[in-house]
């Protein structure tokens, strides 16, 4: 996953993050002006802050992973697939459990998957993406719905982490094989190419949305996901590496920063996290629209000028308690205003709180 460098907390990190500083800053609020204008000042102090606690922002989202890489340039979809399915075992869990259980018990391949089904599965769910629904197999009561079946399935044959994982490798295997007729490239392809003059946000729709189906995804780790693939090869793949930079995960982190500091409030586009955040006006519109106007080569000589990703990515780091762990429930009441008064932004940050009482 990313490769993330979080500073010792008991060493030199900047005392005004830990509310240690002698001079606290004035309660002000955001001064007047545009919110776009708002926005891009406090979004951009941030970036500018959370380069500064990595070894490099191009380590931290927009660097290949060689393996990866090798993938994508060899156009292998068994082994794009293999990636992608490892990847999606990180969700829901630190990524040091993950990689931990992935380490000890090992992962699913497409070249497994594919022997096992053959042409005439007995049960009826694995004849299709289509059909494969409402599976529920639960590895703890080694249960399904089809139970008459389950002895010679292959679903539980694998030790993935749950049966969760399980039904999602088998999902996302008839997706490729089904829908993508055996060639994710082909296919990452043509659903560019047909949303090409429809802008970035319909470009990430048009890779997300017919995947948003698979069983156990969620856009989040969609979004990242797809975003690595296209990042791989920028030399190779430039029309790739666009899209891919130009691709927003808003988490519940991002989006709770963006209520705080009074951005949605002020945008007229207050609303709860969910799918929201990726509509008009939404958390992601929000952000592409600040991308804009920061010159991400300040953070890296190697990034390009407009890198909504990176952006994003930097208020994430800012928030998680595995980065900067600044802006976040365990530092804030959410019933109240934000009281870390030596948080960089806190002069220029709306400081809502995220409950009303």
């Amino acid at each position: 996953m990313l490769n993330q460098t979080r500073p010792d907390l008991n060493s030199d990190y900047p005392d005004k993050l830990l509310g240690k500083s002698s001079k606290p800053a004035s309660r002000l609020g955001p001064p007047p002006g545009e919110p776009i204008g708002i926005a891009t000042n406090l979004i951009e102090a941030i970036a500018r802050e959370t380069s500064r606690w990595t070894r490099s922002g191009q380590a931290d989202v927009a660097a290949p992973d060689p393996r990866l890489r090798n993938i994508v340039r060899s156009k292998d979809t068994p082994a794009l697939f293999d990636w992608m399915i490892e990847t999606f075992n990180f969700q829901g869990i630190s990524d040091r459990v993950a990689a931990s259980y992935l380490q000890a018990h090992g992962s699913i391949t497409w070249h497994q998957i594919k022997a096992q089904i053959g042409r005439d599965p007995a049960c009826s769910l694995l004849r299709s993406y289509w059909a494969y629904e409402d599976c529920r197999y639960d590895k703890t009561r080694q249960a399904c719905s089809h139970p008459r079946y389950l002895r010679g399935c292959p679903v539980p044959s694998h030790p993935l982490r749950n049966g969760r994982l399980n039904q999602t490798a088998f999902s996302f295997f008839l997706f490729v094989r089904d829908v993508a007729g055996s060639d994710l490239f082909r296919w990452l392809d043509d659903q560019l190419a047909a949303a090409a003059d429809l802008g970035n946000s319909a470009a990430q729709e048009a890779l997300v949305g017919p995947m948003r189906h698979v069983f156990g995804v969620s856009d989040k780790v969609l979004t990242m996901t797809l975003s690595a693939v296209l990042m791989a090869d920028r030399r190779g793949r430039p029309d790739w590496f666009d899209v891919g930079s130009q691709m927003i995960v808003v988490d519940r982190l991002v989006h709770n920063l963006l209520a705080r500091a009074g951005i949605l409030a002020r945008s007229g586009a207050n609303h709860g996290y969910g799918q929201h955040c990726y509509g008009q006006a939404g958390c992601a519109d929000i952000l592409r629209r600040v991308s804009a106007k920061i010159d991400a080569r300040q953070f890296d000589a190697g990034f390009p000028a407009n890198f909504p990703r990176y952006i994003q990515h930097a208020l994430w780091h800012y928030c998680a308690a595995d980065g900067l762990n600044v802006c976040n429930g365990n530092n804030i009441d959410d019933r109240k205003s934000c009281e870390q008064i030596s948080c960089m932004v806190y002069s220029i940050c709306g400081q809502n709180a995220l409950k009303i009482k």
